[in-house]
Formats: structure tokens, sequence, C-alpha cells
């Protein structure tokens, strides 16, 4: 069964966007196909053609823009031994003020034929007076070719004659097989309903009538743009005021998404990654496609304990190579992204394990905190008293501190030198100080008599 897409074709030549004119020239399928059902108790050629004359409506009177309608499989009914390849018509040329006369040819057409799409796609190509305005084609069609054109042929043909196609598919229910068949033309966005259907086409209509458009490069190590799925702030440049919120994506072509944004504006961009990157003062040029680049090459940090037999639960706190703000605490056994760089680790084991690592691009780099042993005490009264850890030689660190009221305690221990420091609670002479050195080992249990 066919599914229904809306393919919009940028069409331009070498005066490009710098032109203030713009023309679309809308293409409606109006095969046979269109008369199935659709999921809202409407055949598709009715759904489309409500689509259809509800956004042409909402062009009148849009200054330097001419619409145009062309049409196919509306002429020549299809058989089962026959069906009219070169059923396709320019019903309605490009001039000024020609909403009316689409409505109302739209309201008129029959589905009945075929699907020419690829002789369509050639002979809008002539539909257009000239190559000096920024034209546009958006197809309207609930399938794929049913004759023996290749659509595909006819865009490389179009791009031979000068002409660059970049084509947005919009489709419902369409898998990825389907979607590959449309490969050689362009990207695509799927829609659910009719609506999401409708949402779709204005929002891309928008954006041809907007003339301003951005991308947003996340450059890797390379200067390559293939970072992505952060969170984007753009605030008015120099305020705290938040204009536009965006997940940064990359399309089915893996390219930067585009994005529509007020041109009249000065924006100062925030991306949020780890540790975040600001670009401020950012300009944009009307009427062209504007490409703002960030250097956020990313590499990831992997936290484990994959030789502990306690099941631990702690943190570590990461900042910058030097820089004693905490820029992020990352919880066991989780994978987080960083910027490329040096990272200065701190490990909330007890005692405290530092490291300094390195983060490249987009691989993971590894911190496997080494198993504790279990240090477990027991007293004959309540006892005060402190543990110290010797990290380097008669350099005794606190760990941490005797519970005075239990005759018992019990404590996670990274490997290494210790020593506690104690005495009785109710003897009130410093003199009945006292102090053991032990030592604990990796998944081993250490316990004292005090």
């Amino acid at each position: 069964m066919k599914q229904w897409i809306c393919v919009l074709f940028i069409c331009f030549s070498s005066f490009g966007w710098a032109q203030k004119n713009t023309r679309i020239l809308f293409i409606l399928d109006a095969s046979n196909s269109m008369n199935v059902d659709w999921n809202n108790n409407q055949t598709r050629i009715i759904a489309a053609k409500e689509v259809l004359i509800q956004e042409v409506e909402k062009l009148r009177g849009i200054p330097n823009l001419e619409i145009a309608l062309r049409v196919y499989g509306h002429q020549t009914p299809v058989t089962n031994t026959y069906q009219d390849c070169s059923d396709t018509k320019l019903e309605v040329p490009f001039g000024a003020n020609t909403v009316d006369a689409i409505k109302s040819k739209v309201k008129s057409i029959q589905a009945k034929g075929c699907t020419p799409i690829a002789r369509s796609l050639e002979a809008a190509a002539g539909d257009f007076p000239d190559t000096l305005a920024r034209n546009f084609i958006i197809l309207i069609t609930d399938g794929l070719e049913s004759c023996d054109n290749d659509p595909c042929i006819i865009a490389r043909k179009l791009k031979d004659k000068g002409v660059k196609v970049t084509p947005f598919v919009i489709g419902l229910g369409m898998d990825l097989s389907y979607l590959d068949k449309f490969d050689c033309i362009g990207a695509y966005s799927d829609a659910e309903s009719k609506e999401s259907f409708k949402n779709v086409l204005s929002s891309i209509i928008s954006k041809t009538l907007v003339n301003t458009t951005v991308q947003v490069n996340l450059n890797d190590i390379t200067k390559k743009p293939l970072e992505t799925n952060v969170t984007m702030f753009f605030y008015e440049s120099g305020t705290s005021k938040l204009k536009y919120t965006f997940t940064h994506t990359l399309n089915r072509k893996n390219l930067p998404d585009t994005l529509v944004l007020d041109p009249d504006l000065k924006y100062d961009l925030v991306v949020n990654t780890l540790p975040r990157l600001e670009k401020k003062g950012i300009i944009l040029q009307k009427h062209t496609h504007n490409t703002i680049v960030v250097d956020a090459p990313q590499g990831y940090l992997k936290f484990t304990a994959s030789r502990n037999t306690q099941n631990p639960s702690f943190q570590m706190r990461v900042s910058l190579k030097d820089e004693g703000r905490t820029l992020h605490a990352q919880n066991l056994n989780s994978t987080q992204k960083y910027i490329v760089g040096t990272y200065d680790v701190e490990i909330f084991t007890l005692p405290r394990t530092y490291q300094r690592v390195e983060i490249t691009q987009s691989k993971t780099t590894y911190i496997d905190v080494v198993p504790a042993g279990i240090f477990q005490y027991s007293v004959a009264k309540a006892t005060v008293g402190q543990i110290f850890y010797e990290r380097q030689t008669d350099q005794w660190e606190w760990v941490c501190n005797i519970d005075e009221g239990p005759l018992e305690g019990k404590w996670s221990l990274q490997p290494g030198n210790y020593k506690i420091v104690y005495r009785e609670k109710d003897q009130k002479s410093s003199a009945y100080t006292k102090e053991k050195k032990f030592r604990i080992d990796s998944n081993k249990i250490l316990s004292l008599n005090l």
C-alpha cells in the first residue's frame, strides 16, 4: 500500500539566497490510490486538498512571493491494462495573486490516474520563469513512482542543468526501507496524522518564507560537525532573556538540523556540554542560510569498580585540570561525555582517591576503582578516636572518626597503611592515648580488638 508523503525541493542557482523573491510550485498527486480511506474517515485526496487549501490561503498577500500549481493523475483514469504516464499538467502558472485560482482548481480535482513523479519533476523545472528567485517545489504524494521513469535520474539531470535540489520529505507511516527510495533526492520528516502532516508542512513553508535559516555545527577534533544530542540555549545577546531552546540533532544525512531564528536579534549561544561552551554576539545574515560553528570535541569517561566485591555506591567529583570548582558529580557505573581535555577526579572512597585523566575524541577513558578492604574493630568500653591513612611516608591523613557510642565499628577502606588513634571515653588524661597501625588489602577483612 502506498503511503502519503510530502517532498519539498529547494531549487536555486548561483544567484542563490541573496534574492528576495520567492516562488513555490505545489505539485499535487491526484492518482487513483489517493482515494483510499485515511485514518480519520477521509480519503487521502480529500485530506490533502483540505490541508493544501488551508496552507495556500495563509500565503495570501505575502510580498515578493509567487505560487503555482501542477497536478498529475487527474486527467486519465487508470485501468488494469492502461496508465497514462504523461498525465501531468501545470494548472495554475506563476503570477501575482494566484491564491484564489489555486484554491478553486484544487477543489475541482478528482483523483483517478497513475503516479508519474519523475515526469512531473522534469516538467516542473520548466514551470519557473527564471532562476533569479528562490525557487521551491513542494510535492504532495501518497506513494512511489508508478511509471518507468526514475526520480533519482531526473534529480541528477536537474543538477546537471545547474539546478540544485534539496528536498524535505514528510511521510505518514513510512518505514526506513520506503524512505530509502527517496535517498537520492533528500531528507525526511515523519507525520503520524493529518494534523501532524499539516504542522510539518506549515513549518516547512515557513522556512521558505522566513529566508533566514541556521545550523549549528558542533565540530569534533577534526573540524567535522559530528557532535550532537546536547541542549542549546539562544539568549538575546547581553541579556538573560532565553529566546530559543533546542536539542541539537543530526538529520538522516548526518548533518546538523536546520533551525529558523528571528534574524532581527543578536544572540548569545550556550551549548550545554561538560563544561558548557558559549559563543556571544552572534549576528545572523538575513535572507541566507547561516552556519554557527562551535568547536565541541567530546569523549567519554566511564566510572566503575568492577573488581570490588562489596557493591559500593559512591560518586566521584570531576573538575577541569587545576580548577577547584566542581564540574560534575558522576555516579559509579555511569558513562558521561566531556569536552576533550584534562580533568582532575576526586573519588569519594575512604580515604579519597585522586586521579588526573585525559578525555580524547570519541574514545572512552576508564576509571576502575581499586577494590576496598574491610576494617572492623571492637572495644570493651565507649571509645573516642580517629583513623588515619599514610598517603606518603610518615604523612598521616585523617580518614574518619570512631563513633563513640557503639562498641564495634566497620568501614570500607582503600588498600594501604593506616593507624587508629584512640582512648576510652571516660579516661580524662591524654596519657591514656593509644594507637595501632594496620594494613588494608583489597577484598580482605581485617579485625582488631582494641
